[in-house]
């Protein structure tokens, strides 16, 4: 075991949270450049459309690491048995096994941060954000479609069996995947808040461990892209304002 061996699943695993970073800031240059008075605030409001950028980094690195193990990118995802719809059925059912953990880890993040399960985090965490006609579109239509797998391949498809591999020990693997993997969503957008940030952490928690578990479980990421599209449909809906 090197240093070498280790460098790819960290570097995918808390590359995310940098790239989702950088996103952010280039939007907020733009921003910037054009003049307006919180550009970091109002790139804020097109992460679904700049996390593409986030999304095409991982895809960029995911290519590099598997070529240089002679693999493919497809080879990361496993089966697909779209045959009568298995997939999308297995999909669809762990979708509503998975989801209602977030309902329960917005309740829990709610009382551990603000002290009630229903207390709303204000405006500086507010998820809804008015776009324009392009900026909607762009969410509902393409966004979802990219971010979904891309992040199943690079928490799940790749670094899970390689970090598992490592560490042979199945709960500290589970543990760093987990933690970056909650931890991306604290920058969805960055907001300088503590609170926000711990909000939405502890927010994710339970669906994630319970994705990572269900996915060690059955070892095909084609159920899990599938059962996460809703959920992200969902959080594009409310992205962009138009669910309230």
């Amino acid at each position: 075991m090197t240093r070498k061996d280790w460098l790819a699943p960290l570097a995918l695993t808390v590359g995310r949270s940098l790239l989702i970073l950088a996103s952010q800031a280039l939007a907020a240059l733009v921003f910037l450049l054009r003049g307006a008075p919180s550009p970091w605030a109002s790139a804020g409001r097109w992460w679904t459309v700049y996390g593409t950028l986030a999304d095409v980094g991982c895809l960029a690195l995911l290519w590099r690491f598997t070529r240089a193990e002679g693999m493919r990118l497809r080879d990361l995802a496993g089966s697909i048995r779209w045959r009568r719809g298995s997939d999308l059925r297995t999909g669809l059912g762990l979708f509503f096994l998975i989801f209602p953990l977030f309902v329960v880890g917005g309740m829990l993040s709610n009382l551990v941060v603000f002290g009630k399960m229903s207390a709303a985090p204000g405006p500086a965490g507010a998820a809804a954000h008015a776009l324009p006609l392009w900026g909607i579109v762009y969410s509902l239509s393409a966004w979802w479609l990219i971010w979904t797998p891309t992040e199943q391949l690079t928490y799940q498809g790749f670094a899970m069996p390689r970090l598992l591999a490592l560490t042979r020990r199945p709960w500290v693997a589970l543990a760093l995947i987990g933690f970056w993997w909650s931890f991306q969503h604290s920058l969805l957008p960055f907001v300088p808040d503590w609170r926000i940030a711990v909000w939405r952490f502890i927010m994710v928690v339970p669906g994630v461990i319970c994705t990572m578990l269900i996915y060690r479980r059955i070892g095909r990421l084609a159920p899990m892209i599938v059962a996460q599209w809703p959920a992200d449909i969902l959080v594009a809906l409310m992205s962009t304002g138009l669910l309230g």
